[in-house]
């Protein structure tokens, strides 16, 4: 079941919500916290209630870990225990998501042509395996308690984050569902949740969807063998860029603007990641507690940089290789993650070198200018079906198959003395059309200049580690939400819009992982 979807809009999010606070009311709260475990069933059976099977057989393993990790806390036997349930999670995660993918590696390199079914990947496997994964662990280390079974269900299926994240910590999700007072209704929780919600949905209909049609043509003619042109090649990877941004974006709004509304506050997921001024800061902002597993559970162990720069990087590329891989089992997606594991290396290195001797203005727009290019370069990658497909749009932005304008440009004031000063030739397309550079120019700027969605509701999403940044430049405080009817005018307009889109195709990017 889709966020944008009318079903879940107009059916399932009212009865559960309903359901939920009415058993609340009477002081049901177990009630209550197993009336939100069955909706989330429902919402993630939606799509193929054969999978619940395995959720529910991974849910019953990790919880039986975690019992007997409980019971033999501080003993030899302990270690043994959480290595095996790290074992079982990945084995799990590595059969459904990545065996086929090991399979073709295996008769590339053996010259075999063994093969098995093509195995269809269960929705949000690579998400709460981690999330159970990091239980184990917190567990091991004396870092979290479990209270009983319904808890532990409901940690691990809780519909707003199930399918797509945040990866959140049992230690900040399960105090919140003791206190009496998150089954108590509170209408703020409520507008402000719908608020948070509607805005996220405005951003993926509006603006992740309408970029996406103009980035599907160019990767899929990529993919395909076909040659593109410059414009061709930088309108679909800026487009993708942007579709990426706007669908994650809009994906973790809605999500902490479900959970506000059943009282709830989700760990932020997203802050802005374009507006980043280098690579370390690019993954402080994006996916932020994929970020934070990898670096807690990952990179830390294998010793962070406590053992010298060399083991350092060693350990930043293999964690960042592991990220891209996690993301999707295929060449393209570990060529994404080292390609980010690189830029990390660079950036340290030039931190370590030049320190702060480059600042100011003109060193902060440079800084960004080129961590900005970097991610684009890397999103093609992320995108492109295959390698070859990755290669020929990265070739052509690089202006190796020669620059053609598309056909309206010349038509554009100015162009013409440019276009003969460049000695371009002109060529009608089918992909670089006017409208999309109209998209382009008109998102980019709310990429990197209005303030996100935690700044416009900063009034009512403080606490929770929630690391807003200032909201003291003029154009955020003239943004900000304020109860009253202008606000309220402006949440109404941008639901009425976002709503009367729901019945157009439309997905999720991160639901494939």
């Amino acid at each position: 079941m889709l966020f944008n979807s009318d079903i879940f809009l107009f059916v399932f999010l009212p009865v559960v919500l309903i359901g939920f606070y009415l058993l609340g009311k009477f002081k049901r709260s177990t009630a209550a916290l197993l009336w939100l475990v069955l909706g989330s069933l429902v919402f993630y059976g939606w799509w193929n209630p054969a999978y619940l099977v395995l959720l529910g057989i991974s849910v019953v393993t990790n919880y039986s870990i975690g019992a007997l990790l409980i019971k033999q806390r501080g003993t030899s036997a302990a270690k043994l225990v959480v290595s095996l349930g790290v074992i079982f999670n990945l084995g799990l995660l590595g059969y459904f998501k990545y065996a086929n993918f090991f399979i073709s590696i295996t008769n590339t390199l053996t010259g075999w042509s063994s093969s098995i079914d093509e195995i269809v990947l269960p929705l949000a496997i690579s998400f709460f395996t981690f999330q159970q994964i990091a239980y184990l662990v917190d567990v091991y280390q004396d870092k979290a308690e479990e209270y009983s079974f319904l808890h532990y269900c409901l940690f691990v299926t809780f519909f707003p984050q199930l399918i797509a994240g945040p990866i959140v910590h049992h230690k900040e999700m399960m105090p919140q569902f003791m206190k009496q007072e998150t089954y108590r209704f509170i209408p703020e929780n409520l507008a402000v949740g719908i608020s948070i919600f509607m805005l996220g949905l405005f951003k993926k209909m509006i603006f992740a969807d309408s970029v996406a049609v103009y980035a599907t043509p160019v990767f899929a003619a990529a993919d395909g063998g076909a040659s593109i042109g410059f414009f061709e090649a930088w309108t679909g990877s800026l487009c993708y860029t942007l579709q990426i941004y706007f669908d994650f974006s809009g994906y973790s709004d809605m999500a902490i603007g479900l959970g506000r509304m059943f009282g709830i506050r989700l760990p932020l997921n997203f802050n802005s990641p374009y507006k980043a001024l280098s690579i370390v800061d690019f993954w402080r902002r994006w996916h932020m507690t994929l970020s934070r597993f990898l670096r807690d559970y990952l990179y830390i162990p294998l010793g962070g940089n406590r053992y010298g720069d060399a083991r350092r990087y060693t350990n930043l590329m293999t964690v960042m290789l592991i990220g891209g891989l996690w993301h999707g089992a295929g060449w393209t997606f570990v060529a994404w993650g080292g390609l980010h594991g690189f830029y990390l290396l660079v950036n340290h290195a030039w931190r370590a070198s030049v320190g702060e001797r480059f600042r100011g203005s003109v060193a902060r727009l440079c800084y960004w200018c080129l961590t900005f290019l970097a991610v684009v370069v890397a999103w093609v990658f992320f995108r492109a079906e295959t390698f070859g497909g990755a290669v020929e749009i990265l070739f052509a932005m690089a202006g190796g198959n020669g620059v053609t304008v598309p056909g309206w440009m010349p038509h554009t004031p100015g162009f013409n003395q440019l276009a003969r000063l460049l000695q371009l030739e002109s060529t009608r397309s089918l992909m670089a059309t006017k409208d999309a550079f109209i998209w382009i120019a008109a998102l980019l700027p709310v990429a990197f200049i209005l303030p996100n969605t935690q700044q416009i509701m900063s009034r009512y999403m403080q606490g929770f580690d929630y690391r807003i940044e200032s909201v003291a430049n003029r154009l955020a405080g003239l943004m900000s939400f304020r109860p009253g009817f202008v606000s309220a005018a402006v949440i109404a307009l941008v639901s009425i819009v976002a709503i009367t889109s729901l019945w157009k195709t439309s997905e999720f990017l991160y639901y494939q992982f």
